[in-house]
Order: C-alpha cells, then structure tokens, then sequence
C-alpha cells in the first residue's frame, strides 16, 4: 500500500540532498537552478512509497535504534484490514501511518447500476455496524432530490428515528465491548455483546434480519412494525438500562481501566476541526456539535435529548460520551414507541410513481410481497399489475440534480452526495463516512506515546472499515 507522508528526518535529508545532482541528470521533470534560487531553504515535502520492505530498509542504512513494525491485529474491526505501521525508539512511538484500502468493495460505483430503490441495498453494507444510518441518509439524500421530503408519512419517520437510535446503542456497545476485549476486560466484552444481542432481536423481529437491513427505502420504511413489535422495544428498554448500568459499575471508576485511558489518545478542538473529526472524539474537547440538534432531520427537533460532552480530549472522556449518550438514546427510544401507539398512519409515502410496494410478509421463505397483496393486483387491476412490474424491474426517475444529506452517526457526521441525471439509477453516490475521517487521527493520537496506548487510541476512535473503504 503505497502512502503519503511528510519526511524530516535531518539524517535521511543529507542523504538525499547527496544524490539530488545524480537524480537530477535522469529525471526530466527536475528543475534547474535558476528555479530553486528563490525558494533555497523552503521546506521540502516528499511523497514517497511506504511499504514494509522499503521502511525495514531505510530504518537498517541509518544505522539507528529505530524499529519498523507491523502493529496488530488488535481491533476485530481491523483484522486483516487495516494496516498500522509504527516506528519505535523503544517503547516510544515517533511515527504512526495507517494503511487503508484492503476491504474496498466498491459499494459507490455498484450503486450506479442499480436503480435507486436497490442503492439501498448496497449502502446498508458500508458501516455494517451501523447499517440504518447508511440507509437512512441516503434515502434522505433521494428523498431530497426527488423533491418529497415533507410528503414522509409521519409513522415512517418515527420508525425510522426508533431504529436509529437502537442502532446508536447497539454501536456503542461494540465499541466498549470490543475496547475492553483488547484492554484484557473480557467481562466487559461479554456483557457489551449480551445487551446488544438484545437490540439485534427486535431488528430481527421487524425487518426480518439482524444487519445489513434494508429496512428504510425512499419515501418510507420496508413494512410497518409487525404484531407485538412495540411490547417487546419497551421490554427490552429497561434491561438494556440496567445492563448499561453493569458495564458502568465495570468501567467507569476502574482504576486499572482509567491507568490506560485517561490523556491516553489525546486529541484537543484545534486538532478535530484541522482533521474533519466528528462525533464522540469531537464531543469529547467540549464541543457540543451535534446534526440531531444544529441540523434536525426526523424530525428529531420534537425529541426530548441532551448532547452529551466532555472536556478531557483522551480515550476514557469518548468511553463515558458513549455510555451516557446510549442513555439519551433509550429515551428517545421510549419516546417513539409512545408516538407510534398514537399515530396508526402509513409507513410509505402516497405517491405511487415512487412508493416501493411495502406490504411485505414475512414467512416461511424470508421476506417478500404478501400473498394477499399479489392477489389483489393480479386479479382486480391490469394496471396496477404493470406499474408493479415496471416499478420493481425499472425503477422511479429522479429528475436531475444533486442533493447532500447527513446524519449523526454512532461515529460522527455521516453524509451522502447523491447526483442524479434524471434516470432510473443514481449517476454518482459519494458518502462522507466519519470512520475515514476519523482515523487520520491515528498518528496525531499515537505519535509519542507508548505501543500499548496505540491499541487504545484506535479503539476510541471506533473504526469500521467497511465504511472507510466502502
């Protein structure tokens, strides 16, 4: 993986400034001295490859005590998949790089040979522990484009924010719960994987599937909440609380845990806004930035919530924002399961030149159209059995234009540039996801602490390569 990086290493300067002139007779591309008399002593930025071999070698000619190592796999998250590249003077890290890349799935450039509804499909997959904020802005990217925005039945929107903020928890919890695992805590990690294993059974319950859903699609949601749906979100809300309350008691005055997080990944506001960094990291230096609030979408201006913050700008301070922030989610939650007992209404939006056909069943063999539904349209109307098929086979036009939507996701500002000519399917889907962002972090974190706290820096900043390469 070849990157990108600034080099100023006095030592290994001399050594190029030596074979410039001999560089400098082959390259064509060199400039003269006349160029350069004006910009002698400027600073010099070389973009050179990185790779292990290279690295090993350089670090072995300057004769110094200085390691190059391939750091991991540590994170689940980064098995395979992300690649860090540490230089050591002993225990010290003076250089950490990040190499991305190995999980690229071109999940943008499929989209565009998909029709709209299908580009749903496709993008649940990015962040795949968050798979509902990838689906629900990009159908609010569509949404937006197709000029419809304010025709979203209302149920569909409360549905929509009620899965959300699940998944906000259940997020989370894999980020404490697989923190833990690398720190040593299993405990923690246990209890972590139990409670979300209760979040992914009501997912299971109302689309059908644990991830990857597909459950949000353009002017609405897949189907409405099955029977029994709202008894068991306000069952299951109270014991995620008091699980949350476990990994509390575990956490958050552990003396053994704060030794390793406390100004461990230390990162202030100057350096968030210099990087583009969102979410808990951000919250983290104080900044109380947040899209539900500053940029309502769902109507979550309605909602009753704090935005939680901290001051401390280290690994232990976006540990405590993600527990208290699980809290406000599980009121939030509370609060669309009383809306939904009030508001029987559609789930899909009216117009029927865009509205997906949504009375969906689930049965024996998975989910799909209900069988009273197909008897209607194929025994009653000619035409509603056409536009079914040209609906699903074809797709809706999207008049031309371009919209961005975004979202706040469990890991910061998630947004999607969505392009349209005017056809069936997308001309161009672009996601800003905030584990891209996020992750060039890495180094400013890591860079002169210690190895072990490299582990920790990359767990608080909660990355998920599917969104990163996407």
């Amino acid at each position: 993986m070849s990157t990108t990086h600034e080099t100023h290493h006095p030592r290994r300067e001399g050594q190029a400034a030596q074979t410039a002139g001999a560089n400098d007779a082959l390259d064509i591309y060199a400039t003269s001295a006349a160029d350069t008399a004006d910009t002698e002593g400027a600073r010099v930025f070389n973009a050179a490859g990185g790779d292990w071999d290279q690295l090993s070698d350089e670090a072995t000619a300057l004769h110094e005590e200085r390691i190059v190592v391939n750091m991991g796999p540590q994170h689940p998250s980064t098995h395979g998949v992300l690649r860090l590249i540490l230089e050591l003077d002993g225990e010290s890290v003076t250089e950490a790089r990040a190499g991305i890349g190995y999980l690229h799935t071109g999940i943008e450039k499929n989209m565009e040979f998909r029709t709209w509804t299908q580009g749903v499909t496709f993008c649940t997959r990015m962040d795949y522990v968050a798979p509902l904020f990838n689906e629900a802005v990009y159908c609010l990217a569509v949404e937006k484009l197709l000029g419809v925005t304010d025709q979203i039945p209302e149920r569909a929107s409360v549905i929509r924010v009620l899965m959300m903020e699940l998944n906000r928890v259940s997020s989370h919890l894999v980020a404490l719960a697989t923190g833990g695992m690398e720190m040593g805590a299993t405990t923690v990690m246990t209890v972590g994987f139990r409670e979300r294993e209760r979040v992914l059974s009501i997912f299971e319950m109302i689309s059908g599937l644990r991830m990857n859903h597909a459950f949000i699609r353009p002017g609405g949601v897949a189907q409405d909440l099955p029977p029994g749906a709202i008894d068991k979100v306000r069952d299951a809300v109270p014991a995620i609380r008091k699980g949350l309350g476990e990994l509390e008691l575990l956490l958050n005055e552990n003396p053994i845990l704060k030794g390793r997080t406390v100004d461990v990944g230390y990162l202030d506001l100057t350096g968030c806004m210099a990087l583009g960094i969102t979410g808990p990291i951000l919250r983290s230096t104080g900044l109380p930035h947040d899209l539900r609030k500053s940029d309502p979408y769902c109507g979550y201006e309605t909602y009753d919530f704090e935005v939680v913050t901290r001051d401390s700008c280290d690994a232990y301070g976006r540990l405590r924002i993600r527990i208290d922030e699980m809290y406000e989610s599980l009121k939030i939650v509370e609060q669309c399961v009383d809306r939904l007992q009030a508001n029987p209404g559609p789930v899909m939006i009216q117009d029927k030149k865009i509205a997906w056909p949504a009375q969906l069943a689930i049965g024996g063999d998975g989910m799909g159209n209900s069988l009273d539904h197909i008897r209607e349209i194929m025994g009653t109307s000619m035409e509603s059995l056409i536009h079914h098929f040209k609906l699903v086979t074809e797709g809706f036009r999207v008049p031309p234009g371009q919209a961005y939507a975004a979202v706040e996701s469990p890991k910061g500002e998630l947004g999607c540039h969505a392009v349209s000519d005017g056809g069936t399917r997308p001309f161009r889907v672009h996601f800003r996801d905030p584990s891209f962002n996020n992750l060039q972090a890495t180094a400013a974190m890591c860079e002169g602490g210690q190895v072990a706290d490299v582990i920790v820096a990359v767990a608080s900043i909660d990355p998920v390569m599917g969104g990163v390469d996407r």
